[in-house]
């Protein structure tokens, strides 16, 4: 098996290494204690000075007693030192550098007890006001807890070594990157001036084309001269918003701003481009047609074409106004932003009326997420474009007389804080044109919509700096653009996008860069409104989101089939669950829908003690299998047969599935070789890469990769650390880096009773860039709301769009830097994420610094481009373009902060800070984060200093969502919580889009015994009530009434004791209380009114989210009231605190 994927790890070129997440050492043999998934401790998250002394022998909601994490050990970088100073009695004593640099190498002169919230049932003390001292003796001084360094780079660890071992198999259709270099960087402005890693400079080495497939465009045209051909005008679009805007555009006069000026020097002053080379990845010889200093391609670039914009002859051109050619209906989208046919004003610029029922009414939270950027502008015809960035700006106002969102906020005094309608994405402070063509904040957000000038100002709003995006998320509407010529930087590679300014009809400049490009010949011609010399009104300068149909110079080989490999296990334990006749039987009903063409290949492997081939070649007249039992040196029986076309032999395909649930019946064999089963499944899919999709039932017992029980049941509920978070061997981290340099994603379904080792198991999903399903307690007959889970989730991944051999890159605006990044990926450089196979249903994080000051700009962009093969085999880019301005002040900074962003970019380190140190540590650095934020803004910000726990508007949520954080499955202690259930929802924070994590982290809970068709929405000709939102907590709840609780993944109705008989027979169909099913999860379809809203409701929560939550109708004395009852976020429990002492907890910390 192939070392190249793991042995060169994350990041081969100079600079940071990275990795999945935040790891950074290569794989180890040996880990030390502590360190989870075989790497290294974050260098981000560095801990800070503690804020109190931990109460003694009390369990509260952090552990009581001695406190001692576990040190990260590094091969690249120590731990921080161990304290000199006496520790006092009972107590380990570790040291943890300030929040502003990365770890010290020297001891600090002082130390502080870490924060422990008071016990659960203690009555909160009134906040004690410090002495000035952080110690409790100042003789003893005590460790102290951990927070994170949000925005810094981690330190440089050194030139790592670059190996190129090449990768085995077919090359992809990208670029493997080389080694970069750039010049030092600048002194940081933190107190231990790390070594950040250098910036983002753009390699020029042409790479030419190699081969490929030449496209033809669809709905192209031949450009023979200076004149457009004569075309038919189409329809004009059609764009209907749903509301206004939530909140006012900026008031006052607009302050004087000047253009962000040229760059100084040549366009590569600070970098010397190397001398055309042929690359292996990208091969071919350099552009002849270039100057000798100036290249068209960045070495290591995603998308390696090898003509230059401008260069060429004209070719042919043309747009598509939607792309609905993914193998997937279209999905109900936001209630704006839509593109009609060829509109003849740019599409963010209509005002006509949409036909009815032109995009169905969204969720709350995805409505809300998007609605602010869903108003209609009027462009005036001749004025100045919206790419016209510099002259635009002067009518920019980022000073309003007091923002809603700086609104002071007592939270100790308001108690009703949470709104009756999910809260809004904030909406950039940008002038009007150039927000209402901004990117949709469902696909691409950050933690903070206003960026400060400085790190050090940054430093100071103790609040991270990062985006959130999901970037392949399906779109009702999908700009998508032919054309040979792809306008891009000469100098960085950006993608010319709305944010882009226009000197003249010949010249633009970058807006990541500041280099002046010149407009290729072809792009003067606007395919939209049929004119010439109007470059700035092109689609691509139009939209913030746009897929490119790439020519066949982004190509090295013929774009890869879509090839979908399915390994099963058949163990007995896997037999009595029943998955095997549901699997094949959905796998039946969609086989004619699952993504591909007419090259499209399948093949399936079963395995128990031994591993089964099923030889499907053309011809024969039935499935043959073929079994091998040596499972320690595993090859293929028939190699050519084993996988194949599936148009060609459907028949036999199917008639496997007919006959495999029967097949292994009977059978008593206890034994699973899973690992064995997935360097077979390697090996078949080793020449064209594609997709693994896995089902397993138990825990890998047998062979490579055999995994014993680490779970104690004894210590669930347990108050302290929770061990076995990391994995017990790196086999399938390993595995999982082979499979992703062949371009194959491994997805995991595990359907299981019993402990399975997910920590483990998970690895070969997490690294190459797949999925993890979990059904706990899967039983065909004993749990029937898993198996209708089961089979929703899996008929969603037959048929759900998919891109092969994808990568993804994030470019910045110079000054800034991208330095950790959360998701299922494998980082093969230091931007450069690859993506074997990448889905709709897949969300990504990226925390940031700011390397160089801002000073002289106004606004800064972020762009994601992601190229990817589609099932058609069309090899594509979606690029995402996101603008936010640039302020100066802290007030400004926390005007800007959008709460749930930061919520779910923490939730993202604390998945990783509990893997490479301690669950404790990661639940203090969320507390602190809590309250470093809010005592920045009261000691920055406020003006007048006024009693009680305040905070500005936009952060009101705050300390209730960390909170929530700190009760989730995934960080809870002292409640009992099976190890694989924890781990599970780890990896749900980390990979959902942050509209999905927000319901699983503070889930939304209504009334609906009484629901109304007041103010209800009318879908696809039903109505659908909407219910205001309620508190999470238990005086919300009424005895005589029923209560819907959405949690994300799963659904809970809870009928109170004393419920309207009239809610009980027209909606449940039982005539009392008493006659309510135990188990029931189906709401009966009854023809009343009262059963019809509500079953409109639950469906419409439903449709809002690519995955399928189970219903589950509870009453007091059913098994999951206590899960009710644990997602009451503001009450309390025997072992954490109440919303209210949680927030006297914070007032207490930052009094001191």
């Amino acid at each position: 098996m192939s070392t190249a994927g793991f042995n060169s790890q994350n990041g081969t070129g100079t600079g940071q290494t990275y990795s999945n997440g935040p790891s950074q050492n290569p794989v180890a043999p040996q880990q030390p204690p502590g360190v989870g998934y075989g790497m290294t401790h974050q260098p981000t998250y560095h801990p800070m000075q503690a804020k109190a002394t931990p109460p003694h022998g009390h369990p509260g909601l952090y552990p009581s007693g001695p406190y001692q994490p576990i040190t990260p050990v590094c091969s690249y970088q120590p731990g921080p030192p161990l304290t000199s100073h006496p520790a006092a009695s009972g107590q380990s004593l570790l040291t943890r550098p300030l929040m502003g640099g990365p770890p010290s190498h020297t001891p600090p002169q002082s130390a502080s007890p870490g924060p422990r919230l008071p016990h659960a049932q203690a009555t909160p003390l009134a906040p004690a006001v410090s002495s000035g001292s952080y110690y409790t003796n100042p003789q003893q001084p005590q460790p102290m807890a951990p927070a994170w360094q949000y925005n810094t780079a981690p330190p440089s660890m050194g030139p790592p070594t670059n190996i190129s071992t090449p990768p085995r198999g077919p090359a992809a259709s990208h670029v493997h990157p080389a080694a970069s270099s750039a010049g030092p960087p600048p002194p940081s402005s933190t107190a231990y001036s790390p070594a950040p890693p250098p910036p983002h400079v753009p390699h020029s080495v042409a790479q030419p084309p190699g081969p490929g497939m030449p496209r033809t465009p669809q709905h192209g045209y031949i450009q023979p001269g200076p004149a457009p051909p004569p075309m038919t005008p189409m329809a004009p679009h059609t764009y209907q918003p749903n509301r206004a805007p939530y909140g006012p555009p900026p008031t006052g006069p607009p302050p004087t701003m000047k253009p962000a000026p040229p760059p100084i020097g040549p366009p590569m002053a600070n970098a010397t481009p190397p001398p055309p080379k042929a690359d292996a990845q990208c091969g071919g010889a350099a552009n002849s047609t270039l100057p000798p200093a100036e290249h068209d391609c960045q070495e290591g670039d995603i998308e390696c074409p090898g003509t230059v914009a401008g260069n060429g002859p004209p070719a042919p051109n043309s747009y598509n106004h939607v792309d609905n050619q993914m193998g997937v209906p279209p999905q109900p989208g936001p209630p704006g932003r839509h593109l009609g046919h060829y509109p003849s004003l740019p599409p963010g610029y209509q005002t006509t009326s949409a036909p009815p029922n032109a995009s169905s009414p969204m969720h709350p939270a995805i409505q809300a997420a998007t609605q602010p950027y869903t108003q209609p502008y009027q462009q005036p015809l001749g004025g100045p474009g919206a790419a016209q960035l510099s002259p635009s700006l002067a009518a920019m106002s980022l000073q309003s007389s007091t923002p809603e969102t700086l609104r002071v906020v007592n939270l100790l005094q308001e108690r009703n804080l949470l709104p009756p309608i999910p809260i809004p994405a904030p909406t950039p402070c940008l002038q009007q044109d150039l927000q209402r063509i901004n990117c949709n904040p469902e696909v691409f957000r950050s933690t903070l919509t206003s960026i400060p000038q400085t790190q050090s100002l940054l430093n100071k709003a103790k609040m991270p700096l990062g985006l959130l995006l999901h970037p392949f998320k399906d779109l009702s509407q999908l700009p998508v653009v032919t054309s040979s010529t792809i306008v891009r930087c000469r100098s960085c590679r950006t993608y010319i996008n709305p944010f882009v300014s226009f000197l003249d009809q010949r010249r633009w400049k970058c807006n990541l860069c500041f280099r002046v490009n010149d407009v290729p010949e072809e792009f003067m011609y606007n395919p939209v409104s049929r004119s010439y010399g109007e470059p700035h009104k092109r689609p691509e300068v139009q939209n913030a989101t746009i897929e490119f149909i790439a020519p066949s110079e982004y190509m090295l080989r013929p774009p890869q089939p879509a090839v979908y490999l399915f390994i099963l296990d058949v163990s007995h334990n896997a037999v009595e669950t029943g998955y095997l006749t549901v699997f094949c039987q959905s796998l039946l009903d969609n086989i004619n829908a699952l993504p591909g063409d007419s090259r499209t290949k399948v093949g399936f492997i079963t395995f128990d003690s031994t591993i089964h081939f099923y030889n499907l070649q053309e011809g024969l007249s039935q499935p043959q299998m073929l079994i091998v039992s040596d499972i320690e040196d595993i090859f293929l029986p028939t190699p050519d047969s084993l996988l194949v076309n599936l148009n060609e032999c459907k028949e036999l395909v199917q008639d496997l599935l007919k006959s495999l649930p029967t097949l292994f019946e009977k059978t008593m064999e206890t034994q699973s070789a899973l690992g064995s089963a997935l360097q077979a499944a390697y090996k078949l899919l080793l020449p064209t890469g594609g997709r693994m999709s896995i089902f397993q039932t138990q825990l890998p017992n047998l062979g490579v990769g055999a995994l014993q029980s680490r779970e104690d049941p004894n210590l669930r509920a347990a108050a302290k650390d929770v061990q076995h978070l990391s994995p017990a061997t790196d086999f399938y981290k390993k595995l999982a880096l082979d499979c992703s340099g062949q371009q194959v994603a491994v997805d995991l379904f595990l359907l299981s009773s019993q402990y399975c080792d997910l920590a483990s198991l998970g690895c070969i999903s997490r690294y190459s860039a797949g999925s993890v399903y979990y059904y706990p307690s899967y039983h065909h007959q004993h749990n029937p709301a898993q198996v209708e889970c089961f089979q929703k989730d899996l008929k969603r991944y037959l048929t759900r769009k998919i891109g092969f051999e994808a990568v993804m890159r994030i470019r910045c605006t110079k000054g800034l830097s991208i330095h950790t990044f959360h998701g299922n990926f494998f980082v093969r450089s230091t931007d450069l994420l690859s993506l074997p196979n990448v889905n709709p249903d897949a969300g990504f994080a990226v925390q940031m610094s700011i390397e160089e000051n801002l000073d002289d700009m106004q606004v800064v962009s972020f762009q994601a481009a992601l190229l990817y093969t589609s099932s058609k085999g069309e090899r594509r880019i979606r690029v995402h373009t996101l603008c936010l301005p640039v302020v100066n002040s802290l007030s400004d900074i926390f005007a800007g902060a959008d709460v749930q962003a930061i919520t779910g970019l923490l939730a993202c380190m604390a998945v990783d800070r509990s893997a490479t140190a301690s669950l404790s540590d990661a639940r203090d650095a969320m507390t602190n984060a809590a309250i470093d934020s809010l005592s920045s803004y009261r000691q920055a910000v406020l003006t007048i200093q006024q009693p009680g726990l305040l905070a500005p508007a936009c952060l009101r949520l705050f300390p209730l969502f960390i909170l929530a954080l700190l009760k989730q499955k995934a960080f809870r202690t002292g409640t009992s919580t099976r190890l694989d259930d924890r781990l599970f929802a780890m990896c749900q924070l980390k990979y959902q889009p942050l509209v999905y994590a927000m319901l699983m982290i503070h889930p939304a809970l209504y009334r609906v015994d009484d629901l109304t068709d007041e103010g209800a929405l009318n879908v696809s000709e039903r109505t659908v009530p909407q219910p205001r939102l309620l508190q999470l907590s238990v005086e919300k709840l009424s005895r005589e009434g029923a209560f819907l609780m959405d949690a994300g993944t799963v659904m809970y109705l809870w009928i109170g004791r004393n419920c309207h008989p009239n809610f009980l027979t027209q909606v449940l169909g039982v005539p009392s209380y008493a006659a309510v099913p135990d188990n029931l999860y189906l709401l009966p379809e009854l023809d009343t009114a009262e059963s019809q809203r509500t079953r409109a409701f639950v469906g419409w929560l439903r449709d809002q989210r690519p995955f399928f939550p189970s219903l589950h109708v509870i009453r007091d004395e059913s098994q999951l009231k206590p899960t009710f009852m644990q997602n009451m976020i503001e009450d309390r429990t025997e072992s954490a605190l109440s919303y209210y002492e949680f927030l006297l907890h914070i007032q207490q910390q930052i009094s001191k």
